[in-house]
């Protein structure tokens, strides 16, 4: 007799709800990527960073009028609070000229009656930009062929593709998120995103992993039965690992200063996007895949999916 072995939820009977909504944010990450595109940050494209402290009640427009009646081109103006409450700037110009950008912050700190030591400048140059962009892509390609490797040798080929597939998923919906809103790409985004690889990474893992035990103890179910429990053997360590993580990076998204920000901001979408894609996009991806092979071909034509139904006698890991 076949009955309930526990009481699983059915993530994977509902996959194609999940990959629907995975193909939407792609479509509108994409799209905001190739129609709005990316502001990237100064360490990429080249320029000058000014940085305002005790700006008093100085508001946003009265700093960009400022900069703009200077003669800089397109200003991006940016708020700031220092740890004592301060308020202040951080403006960015395509001002490449170390010369040229001093006179440009002193005349608006004059225009703006600011003390000559309120303000400190930071210029850089084209050629660091394309040696940050090509380096940074570098540390992609690295990072991607190390995961296929680990995971191909550690498990399998298919294993390795669908986590690459997961982590480009969650990648290309960051970025177009960063399009979407018009924040800057720093060093500091491309750091996330590569930390963000690892954590996606691991929560794939973890549910393979217990997919390959699980399926070494049955002969009795198909492989999306199978995966669909092994998602719910690892469900709480996941959340677990989500909040945990969650709690100090939000802590810096609302209390650390703008370098942590950005850090934290994509760390925050990455680590939620990591979560899902591990469960709604890799599982489910990895299973179709498995499925077809004539082994479990035969399991799935003989049992279905049976999502959640397991014999009392089996004990696949628990």
């Amino acid at each position: 007799m076949v009955r309930p072995f526990k009481k699983d939820i059915n993530f994977l009977s509902k996959r194609r709800i999940f990959f629907a909504i995975s193909a939407a944010l792609l479509v509108i990450a994409i799209l905001a990527i190739v129609f709005k595109g990316l502001v990237f940050g100064i360490e990429f494209v080249g320029g000058t960073s000014i940085d305002f402290s005790n700006t008093g009640e100085i508001t946003t427009e009265e700093m960009r009028d400022a900069f703009t009646e200077a003669g800089a081109e397109s200003p991006i103006v940016q708020t700031t609070m220092s740890s004592d409450g301060e308020a202040g700037f951080v403006v960015r110009t395509a001002e490449t000229d170390a010369a040229a950008a001093s006179a440009l912050a002193d005349e608006v700190a004059a225009s703006l009656e600011l003390d000559t030591g309120s303000f400190q400048v930071m210029t850089i140059g084209p050629g660091w930009g394309v040696e940050v962009t090509r380096t940074s892509a570098i540390a992609f390609l690295v990072a991607i062929v190390l995961i296929i490797g680990y995971v191909a040798i550690r498990f399998e080929y298919k294993m390795s593709l669908a986590a690459v597939v997961t982590l480009i998923h969650d990648l290309v919906i960051i970025v177009g998120v960063y399009a979407l809103l018009g924040r800057e790409v720093t060093p500091n985004v491309v750091a996330a995103l590569l930390t963000i690889m690892g954590y996606s990474l691991y929560d794939t893992v973890v549910v393979f992993h217990r997919m390959k035990d699980n399926m070494e103890s049955t002969k009795s179910h198909s492989f999306m039965t199978v995966a669909n429990h092994s998602v719910n053997q690892v469900l709480m360590r996941t959340i677990n690992t989500l909040t945990t993580s969650l709690v100090p990076i939000l802590a810096m998204l609302f209390f650390g200063g703008e370098t942590l920000k950005d850090f934290a901001f994509a760390m925050t979408f990455g680590l939620i996007l990591g979560s899902y894609s591990s469960v709604f996009v890799a599982t489910p991806l990895y299973a179709l895949w498995k499925q077809r092979e004539p082994k479990y071909k035969k399991l799935y034509e003989k049992y279905g999916d049976g999502v959640g139904v397991f014999s009392a006698s089996e004990n696949l890991g628990e």
